[in-house]
């Protein structure tokens, strides 16, 4: 989606949850292509031709809701929020808090480049102390080697980077090295298990030892992103409402098993998007919760601070997200839901799907420091009970 048609979008789209369902699609619709247009209409999740490409042993077509999260504002443009979960509360929460951080002017943010990481594994290794000194000494060789790998990801602006090594058992002689690799809007994993797999011969002609595993890491510590926002004491629910928060911030800090808990509320938001994106989730998961786990403890992506009269979080979390590649350009869903949110490169998606996991937090924290999580929650699962009459009423068609 261009430029133009971007500073038209406003995600401020006031009694959206209230309007029928036809009107919601319609809204969000008309700023698709007519093809796209037609699937929305249509219902349909994905063709079985597709989807028995996309997968092996595919039976039939799993399907999940496709919404949209309103009034997110994410360094300073307007974005309808595509997200697809099962759980009840996540999009209307996620939009709700969205409303109360775009009165004090959006999320803001920055990005890594898209730097993925990919490991050679050697064991028996002699001399480990001469480890880093050899490989800084072949560091441009090691690097051309991986760029010969990766030709037509290098014409696009990518390649590798840099390279490293670290000594994980001296006495066993377990080494690995790390390859860093841009590749742009892709997610990458097929490009840095390609670059493993070329060098290890020349790693181990350089190091000695037995070459393992050749493989990404999905802890991409170069390709994190990192997203604030500050919402004021009204907004919010009032001083003592803000003042809790930053208590429920400083109590998941202090206790992992709290952390867990207050995470698990982050990715509700940044799965859902995920998921409608085509993104691959699980390696997001394990990226983010590897990340809380790194130095004293596992510990919150996300924290909040209460003073001068608001409330600041910020969130910072590996990200290794992908506009390119794919089911992006497979699924008519996934389509769908680009053309919707109308992001132009990874780094632009990044944003958004931590500003969405910071929603989410806020909007958990603020339920738990008030009236408590059950109270809406449960209003919004109870609307599965109405599913057997509809479907009765369906069946008697």
């Amino acid at each position: 989606m261009g430029d133009d048609v971007k500073t038209k979008v406003s995600s401020r789209i006031p009694g959206f949850h209230r309007k029928p369902l036809e009107e919601r699609r319609d809204l969000v619709a008309e700023r698709l292509a007519d093809e796209l247009q037609a699937h929305l209409a249509s219902g349909d999740v994905l063709p079985l031709e597709v989807a028995d490409r996309m997968s092996e042993n595919v039976i039939a077509i799993h399907g999940l809701p496709l919404s949209v999260a309103t009034n997110f504002r994410v360094c300073g443009r307007d974005v309808l929020v595509p997200m697809s979960v099962e759980e009840p509360s996540v999009v209307a929460a996620a939009s709700n808090a969205a409303r109360m951080v775009r009165l004090g002017g959006g999320f803001d943010g920055d990005a890594d480049a898209s730097i993925m990481t990919a490991q050679v594994q050697l064991d028996g290794v002699p001399e480990t102390e001469r480890v880093a000194e050899r490989v800084a000494g072949a560091r441009d060789g090691l690097i051309a080697a991986a760029n010969q790998s990766i030709p037509r990801m290098v014409a696009r602006g990518g390649g590798c980077r840099d390279v490293d090594a670290r000594v994980l058992d001296a006495a066993s002689g377990l080494v690995v090295l790390h390859f860093y690799v841009d590749v742009g809007d892709a997610m990458g994993a097929n490009v840095v298990d390609t670059v493993a797999e070329a060098v290890a011969p020349a790693v181990a002609e350089l190091l000695g030892g037995e070459v393992g595993l050749r493989i990404l890491s999905n802890l991409p510590l170069r390709r994190t992103v990192r997203v604030t926002c500050r919402v004021s004491e009204e907004a919010i629910g009032g001083a003592e409402l803000a003042a809790a928060i930053e208590r429920a911030s400083r109590f998941a800090e202090a206790d992992p098993f709290r952390a867990v808990t207050h995470n698990k509320g982050i990715m509700n938001g940044v799965d859902a998007v995920a998921l409608a994106l085509g993104q691959d989730w699980r390696s997001i998961e394990a990226g983010a919760h590897a990340f809380a786990a790194l130095g004293d403890g596992y510990k919150p992506l996300a924290t909040w601070r209460h003073a001068a009269g608001h409330l600041e979080g910020r969130l910072e979390m590996p990200l290794a997200v992908a506009t390119v590649g794919g089911s992006t350009g497979v699924h008519p869903g996934v389509r769908a839901a680009f053309a919707i949110l109308g992001v132009t490169d990874a780094r632009e998606l990044a944003l958004v799907m931590a500003s969405a996991g910071l929603a989410s937090n806020l909007a958990a924290l603020r339920a738990l420091a008030g009236e408590g999580i059950q109270k809406g929650h449960m209003r919004l699962h109870a609307r599965k009970a109405e599913l057997p009459s509809i479907r009765r009423r369906a069946h008697d068609r």
